[in-house]
């Protein structure tokens, strides 16, 4: 269902990490001016060809909790390719 209203997402930035296990890096950035999100872990997928997100949680025992996470699939698509453009660029330009 496409509500008609854009989300954006600004302020990108992204630590690199030593990859392990497909972690390849954090995230962080602000939804429509008014809500940051960090901790935004970024994977990369078995083949290596794509990247992914997955949502800040917190284990509590042996659950994980969702600390925030899109609540459609049009804002988690924007919040992904916001950061996966980020990351992209600053991958490419660290191949320069």
């Amino acid at each position: 269902m496409n509500s008609g209203i854009v989300t954006e997402v600004s302020e990108v930035e992204f630590i690199p990490i030593k990859p392990r296990e497909g972690l390849i890096g954090f995230a962080s950035c602000i939804v429509d001016g008014k809500f940051y999100i960090g901790g935004i872990g970024l994977h990369t997928t078995l083949n290596g060809e794509k990247l992914r997100l997955a949502w800040p949680c917190r284990r509590i025992g042996t659950v994980n909790v969702p600390l925030c996470h899109p609540i459609n699939a049009e804002a988690g698509r924007a919040v992904e390719r916001a950061v996966t453009d980020k990351v992209t660029k600053l991958m490419g330009e660290a191949n320069d």
